[in-house]
């Protein structure tokens, strides 16, 4: 992922015949609500999995049938999006950076933000199946239970990237919270300005010389800070896939904010 992973809807219109545009919303929004012409529908619940390999990535197999059917060849050029600020076709750009796919871009402020200034369709999509290969990516961010547990106490900036509530009923020992909404412009959908979001990182420490591990409930939040950060310049963070649910799971330590001692 490269630091021209966030798009805006006017260079998508621009360069719309240089790209395959995926629409991971659900199937009734694509179809009854409308989409960006020309894009292609692949939900997300369809390229995810609980118990694919890597943790919660759908598997070699599964996502190259999905790419295949919905037309998507092994060198396109893809831009993703969905109606929640981007955190699901985040999910999606992280999946294919992880099975080997390279030129990945986020539309930066979703549907809705395409939908204000640009055409829309509910005409099926043209899709002529592709074929697909799934390569190895050529670095990986993921990193597991005993990677995370090692990172605890040391000069690594540990991320929470969920709400503060949850954050507050039990967290990774030494986390900071950072609730990736914080980093989306609610009246544009779409990413804060570079410099404000730069300062918001600072103040929770989050530098780019810094190593920082991600991590929130099933690895969907995290996807979307990880792209911010990519986006920002940041070369050293750690993606933990497996996030709290598998950290309980392993029976991680955690802390509260009322007792800041681990449980």
């Amino acid at each position: 992922m490269d630091e021209d992973i966030v798009v805006s809807v006017d260079w998508l219109a621009a360069h719309g015949d240089e790209v395959r545009v995926v629409d991971v919303r659900d199937a009734w929004e694509f179809d009854g609500i409308g989409h960006v012409p020309g894009a292609v529908n692949v939900p997300f619940d369809r390229f995810r999995s609980e118990a694919g390999d890597e943790g919660m990535l759908p598997g070699a197999e599964r996502w190259t049938e999905l790419m295949e059917s919905a037309g998507v060849g092994t060198d396109d050029r893809l831009v993703a999006y969905d109606d929640e600020h981007g955190v699901f076709a985040a999910r999606f750009l992280v999946t294919a950076m992880l099975y080997g796919h390279r030129g990945l871009h986020l539309l930066d402020g979703d549907y809705s933000a395409w939908n204000r200034t640009h055409e829309t369709t509910t005409a099926a999509a043209d899709v002529t199946p592709a074929t697909y290969e799934v390569r190895e990516p050529t670095s990986s961010p993921l990193v597991d239970f005993e990677t995370v547990r090692d990172a605890l106490g040391t000069e690594a900036v540990i991320v929470d990237t969920r709400e503060a509530w949850e954050y507050e009923e039990g967290h990774l020992p030494g986390a900071v919270q950072l609730d990736w909404r914080e980093l989306v412009d609610a009246e544009t959908r779409g990413l804060k300005p570079r410099a404000e979001l730069e300062s918001l990182l600072a103040d929770r420490g989050i530098s780019p010389d810094r190593r920082i591990v991600l991590y929130c409930n099933t690895a969907r939040r995290i996807s979307h800070t990880f792209v911010v950060l990519r986006y920002l310049g940041y070369d050293d963070v750690d993606f933990y896939e497996g996030s709290l649910t598998e950290w309980k799971e392993r029976g991680g330590p955690l802390e509260t904010v009322d007792e800041g001692e681990g449980e």
